[in-house]
């Protein structure tokens, strides 16, 4: 399928061209995921910066944030930490420090992920606040999966760039990449929300029982318990690879087991 937009109450698959953006602060926001998809633990917006403009908002110091450069290139914050950024660059800021963009002369897009740390759960000691979605020093591979759907045993590669070992306490960060026929099987998360968006390449979205073409930009929400999964079903070994990035709301510890690595945050 290839859809303009599809939600209902089992999730959503949103089509990067049905994104709604509203100007504020001088720049264009969409929320892609939120309140208005039953969304309850976290949202994820696209920011859009004009060249030379700045994102930095207020209530960013009372959340978890995320940000993943898909467009341009500038200069990011976190806290007091500043760094330049270009696509597939990556930022966390944990709860309590701000997090700001300033935009080159193209501009800037970002896909920005909140959320409101629960009374249960504290920030790291020292956070990671800078990575990129090529980062492989922790990685998920062989991942079997469960749901409706038979296990494919080419599997996807997740690199995992925010998570527990690096001081993430509820929002986390993966980027899973995926090479003609390989599949990130079919999966749930029973307490935790997912939302990913496709950041470069074509495949395919699974959201509970149908499978969406998708390109760069389209995002998938997943409420807890849906199954949901990301394939690259091209039988041409030539073909660019598909990569999606994003992960479960608040993370799930299952996938750090598989992949032998602690759920204890630092």
């Amino acid at each position: 399928m290839t859809p303009t937009s599809t939600a209902t109450a089992r999730g959503a698959v949103i089509s990067a061209s049905a994104l709604e953006f509203q100007p504020r602060e001088g720049c264009s926001v969409a929320t892609a995921v939120g309140p208005h998809l039953g969304a309850r633990i976290v949202r994820l917006d696209v920011v859009r910066i004009p060249p030379g403009g700045a994102w930095r908002p207020e209530e960013s110091v009372a959340e978890e944030n995320v940000v993943v450069v898909f467009a341009g290139s500038g200069t990011a914050a976190s806290g007091a930490a500043e760094q330049r950024v270009e696509r597939a660059d990556t930022v966390y800021a944990p709860t309590g420090d701000a997090y700001g963009l300033t935009a080159e002369d193209a501009g800037l897009t970002a896909y920005v992920w909140h959320t409101t740390l629960r009374a249960d759960r504290s920030p790291g000691t020292a956070p990671r606040r800078f990575s990129r979605l090529w980062n492989e020093e922790t990685q998920l591979k062989g991942f079997t999966g469960v749901g409706n759907d038979e296990a494919s045993e080419k599997t996807a590669t997740m690199n995992f760039l925010f998570w527990p070992g690096t001081g993430s306490p509820q929002l986390c960060l993966h980027c899973g990449f995926m090479q003609p026929g390989e599949y990130f099987n079919v999966h749930v998360h029973p307490e935790s929300e997912e939302a990913f968006f496709a950041f470069e390449g074509e495949g395919q979205l699974h959201l509970d029982g149908a499978w969406y073409d998708a390109r760069p930009g389209d995002v998938l929400y997943a409420p807890p318990g849906v199954p949901h999964g990301t394939r690259h079903p091209v039988d041409d070994p030539s073909a660019p690879r598909f990569a999606t990035c994003g992960g479960p709301t608040p993370f799930d510890p299952v996938l750090y087991e598989r992949a032998g690595v602690s759920t204890k945050v630092r």
